[in-house]
């Protein structure tokens, strides 16, 4: 299955993040992400040194090996994506434009943009040449993103209207209490974060959230 393929089947958006997870625990809940069925699975550390992210990257890049594995992106470290042959990057609406990203990236790794309103979301869309999918939030204030300013579900639903061209994910507050009123919103994917990595069966919890995605959307 290629990447772009792999991108649009994917539901669930697992993301190793250092503010939830310890650095001895990294392995093992990057498998148990895995393991719960993750498309995606990015490294985000954002108070880690480049050199902490990649010792932290080299530990887990055994687990993206395999024929079936899911596709492992980089949040925010151009240079580290570009050491790791299988790593693709995620951006921000404040890091470099996606045109410089992809073309220091290259054409065949996965580049991902965070959105925040219609416009942002409208725009990353034209760029389907250079990007390979968007996210779209934070739908609910979270303590992953403190201060940022929640878009709301009424956004998915605009977003879902556009018909857009490039797979997208929802972020930002998705868990168990709001994951059906995010189905109904119109979202096609998600993302979450501390509802999956707080527990200690991770892969549980992810497997749950999709489940119940999953039946809300097609419900």
């Amino acid at each position: 299955m290629d990447l772009k393929q792999k991108l649009r089947e994917s539901v669930f958006y697992g993301i190793l993040d250092t503010g939830y997870v310890a650095k001895d625990m990294m392995f093992e809940k990057c498998k148990q992400l895995i393991d719960g069925g993750c498309g995606l699975i990015q490294l985000r550390a954002k108070k880690e040194t480049h050199l902490e992210r990649e010792k932290i990257a080299e530990e887990i890049l055994p687990l993206f090996r395999s024929e079936n594995a899911p596709i492992f992106i980089i949040n925010d470290d151009i240079e580290l994506a570009m050491q790791i042959d299988i790593a693709g990057l995620h951006i921000g609406q404040d890091d470099m434009p996606p045109e410089m990203a992809r073309e220091f990236l290259g054409k065949n790794k996965v580049l991902g943009l965070s959105t925040h309103s219609i416009e942002q979301a409208k725009n990353a869309d034209t760029l389907s040449d250079i990007l390979d999918y968007f996210a779209v939030g934070p739908l609910f204030a979270t303590q992953t993103k403190p201060g940022r300013i929640p878009v709301g579900l009424e956004l998915a639903s605009e977003v879902k209207a556009m018909r857009p061209k490039l797979p997208w994910f929802c972020i930002g507050g998705v868990n168990l209490n709001t994951v059906e009123s995010v189905a109904k919103s119109g979202a096609e994917r998600i993302v979450a974060v501390s509802d999956v990595l707080k527990p200690e069966d991770t892969a549980s919890a992810v497997r749950e959230l999709t489940q119940k995605f999953l039946h809300h959307k097609t419900a």
